[in-house]
């Protein structure tokens, strides 16, 4: 068997540890999105891994339990090249998910992801398997696996035009290594705290 590359041992024990150590807000995060609307506290995505690979992303729920699985969530065009993000204000959210959201705390139970090994900590962010091909640029971008954060998350998350995350996305595929994911994880959580717009 061949052994892990340190990359991946890096995020296995970076995660487990997250895991042991975010424990309690995982455990509140769970709490609150199941006591204060129907439904259960996670939700399921299905999106493109590395080689193009699909599996199931992990989040805590943000939206109503109503809403019918794989709906198309409310979108709107921003930035350039007429990218399709997340409408702002979009109405199925709950007051709780909302706070998730601006945040990134929706984003947490991905450390289970990078456990199983379909993520890793730090990586370009997994896109809809349908939409995984339209970027033309599949064979760079799914030659590793996607990330919890990356580069274009720190760096403005969706308030970039789209030309500059492509850009993001392409200098992380050549550049990384584990000194580039330990600055990048180091920017996460200011990131975050500073609450600029989610994807």
């Amino acid at each position: 068997m061949r052994a892990p590359s340190a990359k991946r041992a890096f995020d296995l024990t970076g995660s487990l540890l997250l895991l042991l150590l975010l424990a309690p807000l995982l455990g509140a995060c769970a709490a609150a999105v199941a006591f204060t609307s129907p439904g259960g506290a996670f939700s399921r995505q299905v999106r493109a891994g590395r080689g193009g690979e699909p599996f199931e992303l992990l989040k805590f729920r943000t939206t109503r339990a109503s809403t019918a699985p794989g709906r198309a969530r409310p979108a709107v065009l921003h930035g350039d090249g007429g990218r399709l993000l997340p409408l702002r204000a979009d109405p199925r959210v709950t007051p709780v998910g909302r706070v998730l959201r601006r945040f990134a705390l929706d984003e947490l139970p991905q450390l289970v992801n990078v456990v199983r090994g379909e993520m890793s900590l730090v990586g370009p962010r997994p896109l809809p398997v349908a939409d995984s091909g339209r970027t033309g640029l599949a064979p760079g971008r799914l030659g590793v696996r996607p990330g919890i954060t990356g580069l274009w998350q720190v760096s403005g998350r969706s308030d970039l035009p789209w030309n500059e995350m492509v850009l993001l996305d392409l200098e992380y595929v050549d550049r990384h290594c584990l000194g580039l994911d330990l600055t990048i994880l180091a920017r996460t959580v200011p990131a975050a705290l500073t609450a600029r717009s989610a994807r």
